[in-house]
């Protein structure tokens, strides 16, 4: 994990994340995280592969990354870079969707892509965070959201 001058991360990578997000396989959409600026963006690396379980039936003839996982690893990126800001991990915390707007599907991620998920905060108030976000192959946008989360207590 890369530091700056400050001693904030700028990135973090799966043992990171896992210490971050509650997510498991095959839950877990971001393989890493680039560019963190604490409290304002990141950009989540999820790299497809051709083993993911979603692939068998969506579809087995051509096999196309399910746009809700799409926006579903844009919160995961929002999730850990709000994590990383407030200085939480994921022990006893849960990060929950409370909305998705104006999302757009462009063009459909295929196994052995590289999807580039650059997060945005918007604002914030307290524990709840909205972001916008993009995702990429390459230089193709393949998805956009707005979306909005809370940090909740697992036990409540």
């Amino acid at each position: 994990m890369a530091t700056s001058k400050t001693n904030k991360k700028t990135s973090l990578n799966i043992d990171d994340i896992k210490r971050c997000l509650p997510h498991r396989f095959p839950m877990l959409l971001v393989d890493r995280i680039e560019d963190l600026a604490p409290g304002e963006s990141a950009v989540g690396i999820k790299c497809v592969s051709c083993n993911e379980p979603f692939f068998e039936g969506h579809f087995p003839s051509k096999p196309i990354m399910p746009g809700v996982l799409i926006i579903e690893s844009m919160a995961q990126t929002a999730g850990a870079l709000v994590m990383n800001t407030v200085g939480m991990n994921s022990a006893g915390k849960l990060v929950y969707f409370l909305s998705v707007d104006q999302a757009k599907f462009r063009q459909v991620v295929q196994p052995g892509d590289v999807l580039r998920i650059n997060v945005q905060k918007e604002h914030n108030r307290g524990n709840m965070w909205k972001f916008s976000g993009k995702a990429y192959v390459g230089d193709r946008l393949m998805a956009e959201a707005i979306f909005t989360a809370m940090i909740v207590d697992e036990k409540s």
